[in-house]
């Protein structure tokens, strides 16, 4: 499998991915799901969604990698980037549309599918990079901060619009 059908293959789970995310909390509640998933319909909750998604795909690509013997480097690291740059990447595009017209499923799955896609087009490029970059294991560690960011901000969330339930007018988990 060529690089750029892997991360095509990522991409695609990735978008799969995100439909199941949304609700995991929901229909499975429990500390390790309100880290990975969104617990209430914040926007900073829905950030977990974008991140969980590529990591989970990641995940699936390092194991092709590995079992395929393709030997490609820096398979985590192009992922944990496509993670963590998804984030502003779908924040830059739908503050603005979120402030005018407020939330709108059709425009929201579509900024977040534009965003899924820059960011992997992003780490395409990283995987691309033949040389071993070394970063692989400190891919891990930033995947742990990242999720105890986001554990901290749902169990101590910070009292702004950003991390308000626009339904409930609830902070963090109920």
């Amino acid at each position: 499998m060529s690089k750029k059908k892997l991360k095509i293959l990522g991409f695609i789970i990735s978008f799969i991915l995100c439909f199941p995310i949304h609700f995991l909390y929901e229909k499975l509640p429990s500390f390790t799901t309100s880290i990975i998933a969104p617990v209430n319909e914040s926007i900073f909750e829905h950030m977990k969604i974008l991140f969980t998604s590529i990591i989970i795909s990641g995940i699936i690509q390092k194991i092709i990698v590995i079992k395929s013997n393709l030997g490609y480097k820096n398979v985590c690291f192009s992922n944990v980037v496509s993670g963590i740059l998804s984030i502003p990447i779908f924040l830059v595009m739908f503050m603005p549309v979120y402030n005018a017209i407020g939330k709108n499923f059709p425009i929201t799955i579509t900024i977040m599918l534009i965003a899924l896609l820059l960011s992997y087009i992003i780490g395409y490029y990283i995987l691309k990079i033949n040389k071993d970059l070394k970063l692989e294991n400190l891919s891990i560690f930033i995947v742990i901060i990242v999720y105890l960011i986001f554990g901290s901000l749902t169990y101590y969330p910070i009292k702004n619009e950003f991390f308000k339930d626009p339904i409930s007018n609830i902070y963090g988990i109920k």
